[in-house]
């Protein structure tokens, strides 16, 4: 393989840490040639001294020279006091001058320059810090940050969750796990896949996996929905487990339970069970890119089939059985068609009854009666009188 070069720099945020004193660092997420992805915390003082560094080395196309042959991106110098506010602001900019960098001629986006600011260090890893001083609060920058550079989530802590058994991964996106791993959850996907960051590491871990310390039940999760929302199968899954339905691309289906971790209970006609959510698109919804990148990966994982999980909780995780779905989803389809039947029966109830009014025949106007001879000599004019004559 050639020399290492970057596919993609990602602006994830910043943080706000507290040691040695307060201060803050914006956060990347480095796509590499290799496929691997890392992330890297930059104070904006660094990067302002290396983009003065990059433009000593490009003079031409900094602009010295020449200011319209200028195609290194501008960033403004860092201020004399950098707070909160201003390095919030800031995001926008960071993140158009991050992929302009990215998409600039090899010479200047792949020069070792580049490369070696961008690569992982020491203090990636393992950031220095003091235990007796509060952790360091994250504000993520929001997806549409392009549209809304100032409107900006946070605080926001991450959530920490518990590893309850080993996981092994499949896919360079992913990530590894031992039993009792602490992760911080970056993003829950609704498709069981979740975004997590432990220690230097990031990657995508099955939310099975997982359970929150506060307590074994999941909040979050909603409720049974038994009228269901009309889903169309994207993907043909065939079931392995008893509890699951084998569906083809094409069908339609109704979901009646949406779980955290990508398995949805589902009702086709009269019958439910689980099913990928990954594989699923509400309808009417357009299709997107990230979808289709998540249903060419496989599906998560069930709890159920988690072997050796060791959850800390002594309460195990509330969970519903198939036959109440299909208990309550058969009483719910019932109701319904006694619904339907009895407006049907007051439709023709109607109509029955504006039936005969509709048959009658309509009234007729009476003939008035024909005058009588002296009515007419003594009250019709001349020619009138003439005619009976």
């Amino acid at each position: 393989m050639g020399d290492a070069f970057i596919r993609h720099i990602e602006l994830l945020g910043y943080e706000k840490r507290f040691f040695p004193s307060q201060h803050y660092v914006y956060m990347f997420l480095v796509k590499w040639n290799d496929l691997s992805e890392k992330l890297v915390y930059r104070r904006f003082t660094e990067i302002y001294e290396f983009h003065k560094a990059l433009k000593e080395m490009f003079p031409i196309e900094s602009g010295d020279i020449n200011m319209e042959k200028r195609i290194i991106p501008h960033l403004p110098a860092p201020k004399w006091f950098d707070g909160q506010r201003s390095t919030q602001n800031r995001q926008g900019t960071l993140a158009e001058y991050c992929y302009t960098l990215v998409n600039l001629p090899h010479k200047i986006s792949r020069c070792l320059h580049v490369v070696n600011f961008f690569k992982v260090r020491p203090d990636d890893t393992n950031p220095v810090t003091d235990s007796q001083i509060k952790k360091p609060e994250v504000f993520l920058l929001p997806k549409d940050s392009k549209k809304n550079p100032t409107d900006i989530t946070g605080p926001i802590v991450l959530q920490t969750y518990r590893a309850i058994a080993d996981y092994e991964k499949s896919s360079t996106s992913e990530m590894a796990l031992k039993a009792g791993d602490m992760v911080d959850v970056v993003e829950k996907s609704e498709s069981g896949w979740w975004f997590c960051q432990l220690k230097n590491k990031r990657g995508w871990v099955p939310a099975a996996y997982l359970e929150p310390m506060d307590g074994p039940d999941e909040s979050e999760e909603q409720e049974p929905n038994y009228a269901g929302e009309q889903y169309i199968v994207q993907k043909s899954y065939t079931a392995v487990e008893e509890d699951e339905l084998t569906l083809k691309e094409g069908d339609t289906i109704e979901v009646i339970h949406k779980l955290l971790d990508g398995w949805w209970v589902i009702r086709k006609d009269e019958t439910t069970g689980y099913y990928p959510s990954m594989y699923l698109q509400k309808g009417g919804e357009a299709n997107t890119s990230v979808k289709s990148e998540l249903r060419n990966r496989s599906a998560p994982p069930r709890r159920s089939t988690i072997r050796n999980a060791k959850s800390i909780h002594k309460q195990s995780r509330k969970q519903i059985s198939q036959e109440t779905y299909r208990r309550n989803s058969r009483k719910y389809i019932q109701s319904r068609r006694n619904m339907k039947e009895n407006f049907q029966n007051k439709a023709n109830v109607i109509i029955e009854k504006n039936e005969p009014e509709e048959n009658k025949p309509k009234a007729q106007p009476a003939v008035p009666p024909r005058p009588s001879k002296d009515l007419i000599l003594n009250r019709c004019t001349e020619s009138t009188r003439r005619k009976i004559l």
